[in-house]
């Protein structure tokens, strides 16, 4: 993997541990010469792993539209700062120049780009690895919402297993290096239920 992009809050979160968490996965990515693809901001859980990252001496593209660069205040410092006009835009440019997606504890913005990266993947539009850095068990409670699905027959369990979980850096990397996507398609009949 060359580049990945992260998915993350442009808040800090109360719990101290997602902050170091954040710039430990910055710093880990800089150490693997693996580039990453951000939201561009400066602030939060988003400034902190692109300080990791740059810190490390690693690359670090941001992807920003134009009417939140005040809002999610730009960082300056980064290798290469793309300004787009639309979320969607940003999405689709984000998913352009990564090779796979991780996703850090956030809000409603990061939990919509995670879960259209991981519909993408499932439709087969892309075969890149998802995954979930679970810090402290933030994304517990969204697990068992999916084993859920699979459960009630919404959601095909080949494509519950696409989606990458731990809580550790190394293991998920690891994960994600070794990803092959599934070939099946996601619709569900009566008869695979």
């Amino acid at each position: 993997m060359k580049r990945i992009t992260v998915f993350c809050g442009s808040s800090a979160g109360i719990d101290g541990t997602f902050i170091s968490q954040a710039t430990l996965l910055g710093q880990t990515l800089a150490q693997h010469k693996i580039g990453l693809v951000y939201g561009g901001a400066n602030v939060g859980l988003m400034g902190a792993v692109a300080d990791g990252v740059l810190n490390g001496g690693g690359t670090v593209i941001g992807v920003i539209p134009d009417f939140l660069r005040s809002k999610e205040i730009a960082h300056k410092g980064l290798t290469e700062l793309i300004v787009v006009d639309s979320m969607h835009e940003r999405k689709t440019k984000m998913n352009d120049l990564c090779d796979g997606v991780i996703t850090l504890p956030g809000g409603f913005g990061t939990l919509e780009e995670f879960f259209e990266m991981l519909t993408w993947a499932q439709l087969g539009l892309h075969k890149k690895p998802i995954a979930i850095l679970n810090t402290n068990g933030f994304y517990d409670a969204l697990i068992v919402l999916l084993k859920t699905m699979v459960s009630q027959g919404f959601l095909k369990e080949v494509n519950y297993q696409m989606l990458l979980v731990s809580d550790d850096i190394d293991d998920l990397l690891k994960q994600m290096e070794n990803y092959v996507a599934p070939t099946v398609g996601k619709w569900i009949s009566a008869e695979t239920t």
